[in-house]
């Protein structure tokens, strides 16, 4: 029997079925484990983290578990948890689980930015009628900087709206799609892009990636699409260039977040922001289940889980 604690009745009525081999505790990581049962820590091998979760407090109440081997996260992204886990576990990310959700959106803060939705939207109050001619997506070029599942499921949709798609990606390689540049082509090949989309993984590499330097670098009236993390990009370089009127920028993610209701970002003209929403769609929830039945269904037989990212 193996004993798992789940964070939600969602994720653990999707897995009943399991009730025969999978011991299933509730814990959402808000109060102490010994706090939520009685069933002994020692007991507990595998943890699914709740979605959406990134108090540092949680991820430290993985100690009091001490026979703890595989914690599965649910999001995409590990930056957040992996300096508070402890020592000893075998950490699972998300891969797979939001790749549609989050390309979706990504396209979607695409059309919105091209074809003036936004400011149609801000029109719609006041009764405005004020038709404008605006760039297509169609026969753009777009940059996907991070070719990992999430990147090739923008650039797959991104190619049925008649976008020439430049993959990049940490280093070189050949694909069945084409060829995959590297990231330190990206010089040369930005001032060739309309469109420049952001989904790389958080690293010390990337950390402030897109800086002054790399926006100067787009050409004038190309927009930013970022739906990877905040943190790639410098804020304060971008509010340049947005203000100035010289680059469009459509984020979903930003440094810092939430962003404060006085931030400028908000009120720029030629800015679209959600509210870090990629992965905030009713298809997480039964993809989740089924990566998490997968996973259990590998340590049963004795197997290696998917999605590895770390060995603490």
């Amino acid at each position: 029997m193996l004993t798992i604690t789940v964070p939600d009745a969602d994720l653990e009525s999707r897995l009943s079925d399991l009730a025969d081999r999978v011991r299933m505790i509730r814990w959402d990581f808000k109060t102490p484990y010994a706090d939520v049962t009685d069933v002994d820590p020692a007991e507990v091998s595998v943890v699914v983290v709740p979605h959406y979760f990134t108090k540092r407090e949680g991820y430290e109440r993985l100690a009091a578990l001490p026979n703890l081997r595989t914690v599965q996260l649910p999001s995409a992204g590990y930056e957040h948890a992996l300096p508070h886990i402890p020592a000893g576990i075998t950490v699972c990310n998300g891969r797979g689980v939001h790749d549609d959700g989050t390309a979706e959106l990504a396209l979607a803060l695409t059309l919105a930015a091209q074809r003036g939705l936004d400011d149609a939207v801000r029109d719609m109050p006041a009764g405005r009628w004020r038709p404008s001619m605006r760039s297509s997506l169609a026969d753009r070029r777009a940059i996907v900087v991070g070719y990992g599942s999430v990147g090739q499921a923008i650039a797959a949709r991104l190619r049925a709206f008649k976008v020439d798609v430049v993959p990049v990606a940490s280093t070189a390689r050949d694909t069945p799609d084409g060829h995959v540049h590297a990231v330190t082509e990206l010089p040369s090949l930005l001032p060739t892009a309309d469109i420049v989309v952001l989904i790389t993984p958080l690293t010390d590499d990337t950390d402030g990636l897109v800086d002054a330097e790399f926006l100067s670098a787009m050409p004038d009236g190309a927009l930013l699409v970022n739906v990877g993390r905040g943190r790639l990009v410098d804020t304060d370089a971008l509010l340049a260039e947005v203000r100035s009127g010289r680059l469009r920028a459509a984020l979903d993610v930003t440094e810092p977040e939430p962003l404060p209701a006085d931030h400028p970002l908000w009120r720029t003209p030629g800015v679209i922001i959600t509210p870090h929403v990629g992965g905030s769609s009713d298809a997480t929830f039964p993809r989740f289940a089924d990566l998490v039945r997968r996973q259990l269904e590998r340590l049963l037989a004795g197997e290696e889980p998917e999605n590895v990212v770390a060995r603490t």
